[in-house]
């Protein structure tokens, strides 16, 4: 029984020191807004105020006025840029200490032509305003020099980034089309059509050149065989229309033929 009092209260300690801890985060995180929310606001309504200003007094007061509000733009920007970089890009944390280094020489200038703007003497106003104006640019110059440099690395980063991008793409692309991409050797050769035999043609049979009609072979001259190999033409001579009697073969049973009455 006393040990589960014990977890029960320390549970409850662990509980109200969470709650605790958890009010007082909430407390601080709205705190730094308010602050934050104050701080824009009032640098709002004193760069409005520098703004009117420069346009609507002329002379040295309105000059003041006028390089306020160059040295502050400047310096704001660079700072927002070189923060917003920092947490990807680890090199410029040497920029931001050295920006740190120009933001003090900045707030100085920012105080001395505050404290000027309403200085009396107009005569001595005006004879130190090139001075100042000088320090101005010097610093805006450094600042713009810095602010300009974050960019242009982001910049080359993201077009690096860019291309190794698209070159994986392109890469990917080339992979499923592999059908398009892949070489012709690549692909299994298609079995090659076999020639189609040419039979050589029947030998056409040589016309007479009296009658036109074709020779035939005559059967049972020879031994059988084929005489299609030989020439026709020229080669045997012409066997006579009509056998003479005396060529004709004659058998017993025959007469003998009755010689021709001369008278």
């Amino acid at each position: 029984m006393e040990t589960v009092i014990a977890v029960v209260a320390l549970l409850f300690v662990l509980l109200v020191v969470l709650g605790a801890y958890a009010t007082v985060k909430a407390v601080g995180a709205a705190k730094r807004g308010v602050d934050r929310t104050i701080t824009q606001a009032k640098r709002t309504v004193e760069d409005t105020t520098l703004r009117a200003r420069s346009l609507a007094q002329p002379g040295p007061v309105g000059q003041l006025a006028d390089l306020r509000l160059k040295l502050r733009t400047s310096m704001r920007a660079t700072q927002e840029a070189l923060q917003a970089g920092v947490g990807e890009d680890e090199s410029l944390k040497e920029s931001l200490a050295l920006f740190a280094q120009l933001s003090k020489h900045g707030r100085e200038l920012d105080d001395e032509l505050k404290r000027l703007e309403p200085e009396p003497d107009r005569a001595k106003l005006a004879r130190r305003l090139p001075s100042l104006r000088e320090r101005t640019e010097r610093i805006v110059k450094s600042a713009d020099s810095l602010r300009w440099a974050a960019h242009d690395r982001a910049r080359k980063f993201a077009e690096d980034d860019l291309d190794t991008l698209s070159a994986q793409i392109d890469v990917e692309a080339g992979a499923l089309r592999h059908w398009t991409t892949e070489p012709a050797s690549v692909w299994p050769q298609a079995p090659k059509a076999e020639p189609t035999p040419v039979w050589p043609e029947a030998p056409k049979p040589e016309a007479t050149a009296s009658t036109g009609q074709t020779w035939r072979e005559t059967p049972g001259a020879g031994s059988g065989e084929s005489r299609s190999g030989e020439s026709r033409s020229g080669e045997e001579p012409p066997k006579p229309a009509i056998t003479p009697p005396s060529a004709r073969p004659t058998y017993p049973w025959q007469k003998k033929p009755r010689p021709e009455n001369t008278t």
